[in-house]
This record gives C-alpha cells, structure tokens and sequence, in this order.
C-alpha cells in the first residue's frame, strides 16, 4: 500500500495486487483514515479482477455427439493416375496455388499523455516557494519535515519532477500562516497520477482522441496538464470506473 495523500480531513492510498508473479494491477482508495482507504482500494481491485476473470473464462459448447462407426468397409483401390495428368501435375498443382504476399503493416506508435512542456529553468518556481514558506511562517527544518512528509526526502532540490514541484508549489499555497508543518496536507504526487492514468488507458485500449473526448466530457479540459492534482485523482476515479464497466464487454 503507498500513500498517496493524507490529511486532517481524507487519506487516500494506491494499493497494488499479485497473485504469484502475476501482476493484478493497482487500485485508488479514498477514506476517512488510511485503514479505509485502503480497504476500499482493495475492494475496487478486487471487483475488476473479479470481471475480468469472469470475462476472460472461455465458453464452453456442447460437443457433438459422436456417431459409432461399425466395421469399417473396405474401400476398393482406385487406379493409378497418369503422370500427365492434369490432377496429379506438380506444375499445374503449383500454378493453382495463390501466392501470398507479406505487405508489413504499419506500426502505431502511441503518442505521449502529456506534451514534454517542463521549462528547463525552475527559478521562478523556486523563488515563489521562498515567498510561500516566508509567509506560512517555516525555516528550512520547518519544510525539511514537511518535504519528508510529502515526498520521502528532506530537500527541495531532490524534486527532479517539475510536476512534483508545482503540486509542492500549489498545496503551500493553499496552507494558512502559522499552521505546523507536521500536519499540514500535502500534496497528491502527480507523477504517480499520470502513471496510473497512463495504465489505466492502455488497458482500456483507449487512443488520444479518445481519452481527449472523455476528459472533455467529465472535466471539461483537453489535457490532463490543465487539471489540478485533486482534478487528476477525480480522473483516475472515472478511468477505474470505466475500466471495471468494459470489462464484461469484452470478448
């Protein structure tokens, strides 16, 4: 189980399955506290493998009856063609046969989710988070307990993700002056999000269009980079949703 955000008020946590060696996949859960959340994570995966094995079961036809031969009969010998004959000409045979052509077929590449739009220089970013921490009222312990907290490290600079850093960015913004950085909500990590949309599409065997269309409908957005990280959860809620529908509907 990884916890993928926590606060005063929800937890939310990943959970991922295998059966042996076998991956089952991963599950988002949302609840009260971690314990709940995590159940209805594990609630969730276990419904879409449920249907998904009951959907991938082969069906099984009755087989035909078997008709019971009596002595077989003798069949008379049927007399020696003549080697020019047309029927037992390997040329003729040869020329009857259509010659398969091999054409390659076009590869699909599938385009990226998300347009590599990350600027090269952060200082921008960086220097807005400066001002957020002077405003809440943290010294550099102060963030070092909540970065821990929200990405498992103590430093800034280890965010190599400049998605991670935004989210950081955005849940500083939202935290009131003075609060503890022991338990101030962090934020969702993204990075993990996008990898679990990313999943989630393949296996729904969705193409960009596709995913664009139903993003448009439900969020009214055209990219995942325009949603907020609480957005994105909603997304992946939507996405599991359609994953556990189309399951019986295939084959």
């Amino acid at each position: 189980m990884e916890i993928c955000h926590i606060d005063s008020n929800r937890c939310v946590v990943r959970v991922s399955g295998f059966d042996g060696e076998r991956d089952l996949g991963s599950s988002l859960g949302e609840g009260g506290d971690a314990e709940e959340a995590e159940d209805r994570a594990r609630q969730r995966l276990e419904e879409r493998n449920l249907k998904g094995k009951v959907s991938s079961e082969p069906k099984r036809n009755p087989q035909p009856a078997i008709k019971q031969q009596g002595d077989p009969q003798v069949q008379p010998a049927k007399p020696a063609k003549d080697p020019g004959s047309s029927e037992t000409n390997p040329a003729n045979t040869a020329s009857k046969i259509p010659v398969q052509k091999n054409e390659p077929q076009p590869v699909s590449t599938p385009e990226p989710s998300e347009a590599p739009t990350d600027p090269e220089d952060w200082s921008e970013e960086l220097t807005a988070i400066d001002l957020q921490l002077k405003r809440i009222g943290w010294t550099r312990d102060q963030e070092k307990i909540y970065l821990e907290r929200a990405y498992g490290h103590g430093s800034r600079h280890k965010l190599t993700r400049y998605s991670d850093l935004v989210s950081f960015l955005n849940k500083l913004k939202s935290i009131e002056a003075g609060a503890d950085a022991g338990s101030s909500p962090t934020p969702l990590r993204r990075s993990d999000l996008i990898a679990q949309g990313d999943e989630m599409l393949t296996t729904l065997k969705w193409d960009q269009e596709r995913a664009k269309t139903f993003l448009q409908s439900k969020l009214g957005a055209s990219s995942r980079q325009q949603l907020s990280d609480e957005q994105l959860f909603e997304f992946n809620m939507l996405l599991e949703e359609q994953l556990i529908t189309a399951i019986p509907q295939e084959n």
